[in-house]
């Protein structure tokens, strides 16, 4: 349904960096199917939100190209596009500062039917009531406002909130991270049967590797900008072949014996985004470095299971 080519995204540094801008994202080519999940982690500041919203077209890119269905983002006209976001939806972060306290929600998830004319105002009360419905909250509570609601609640409004005007693939940006863990289970629970029964796409922004694996399909691994492995869900759990891969995966705490791993830990800070290794962009935290890699920037290859590391 949606395919990144070779995308990129740097932005301008002021100060002394003024000549070398930061590079947020660079060469990242993914897809996500109709009906399919792809979850996208790594470290803090690795650049994983900045694909989504390259990908949903709220900022454009500096190289590369988003295609949706065959049609890129980039070169749609203005009138086509505001067609199209329609289909390209996002449910944010954080509940508490993505809802405005001073409107009632019932508003605010009809926000989208108002932009895009879809329905009249008769039409918009009963999409409303079915929304809040369908993700486990009563039509009465239209009327409420943000601060009469939980965290878990309040998450649950926006993601009616997004999936009101008939979304087709769906931006999820860390949807769990500010809540706790019994509340993190009713959200993911409730988005997986949302994919189920509407056949959404979906990109899943955490950094959370058990919940990664328990909603996901396919899973891509960044660091530093780039994509470091990708593949289906139980092979790279089961079989992660990157040397960052496998210290993300031994840093994750289990309740089953038969999962855990020996700790890996990494040498070093992650490098600056603005003045990133030469070569491959892991080489100065890597166990298995070489000379080659300082050099060398591994391309992402193989099929199903795609790695970009010189020596796995």
């Amino acid at each position: 349904m949606i395919t990144t080519e070779n995308l990129g995204k740097s932005f301008p540094l002021g100060g002394w960096f003024a000549r070398r801008p930061l590079h947020a994202v660079r060469d990242v080519s993914i897809s996500v199917a109709r009906g399919e999940t792809l979850g996208l982690v790594g470290e803090s500041g690795s650049g994983k939100s900045t694909v989504g919203r390259l990908m949903l077209g709220l900022m454009p890119a500096t190289t590369g190209r988003v295609m949706f269905e065959g049609q890129d983002l980039a070169t749609t006209g203005a009138a086509a596009l505001r067609t199209l976001r329609r289909r390209l939806q996002l449910v944010f972060q954080d509940p508490y500062a993505s809802l405005d306290p001073r409107r009632a929600i019932g508003a605010q998830i009809a926000d989208a039917l108002v932009i895009h004319r879809l329905m009249d105002k008769a039409g918009r009360i009963e999409r409303v009531a079915d929304l809040l419905e369908q993700v486990g909250l009563a039509p009465e509570h239209a009327a409420r406002y943000p601060h009469q609601f939980s965290g878990g609640q309040r998450q649950r409004i926006g993601i009616a909130r997004a999936l009101a005007s008939g979304p087709d693939f769906l931006v999820a940006d860390e949807p769990v991270s500010a809540l706790d863990v019994s509340v993190q289970a009713q959200v993911l629970a409730l988005l997986a049967s949302l994919r189920a029964q509407l056949g959404l796409a979906m990109l899943f922004i955490s950094h959370d590797l058990p919940v990664v694996r328990h909603l996901c399909d396919r899973v891509a691994v960044m660091y530093l900008g780039r994509i470091m492995e990708e593949g289906p869900v139980r092979e790279v759990f089961a079989n992660p072949i990157h040397p960052y891969t496998r210290a993300l995966l031994s840093a994750a705490p289990s309740l089953h014996p038969e999962r855990r791993r020996a700790r890996l830990l990494l040498q070093g800070d992650p490098p600056s985004p603005a003045d990133p290794p030469s070569g491959c962009v892991f080489r100065t935290r890597c166990p298995i470095a070489g000379p080659d890699c300082a050099t060398t920037i591994p391309p992402l290859t193989g099929t199903s299971h795609r790695v970009a590391c010189l020596k796995a």
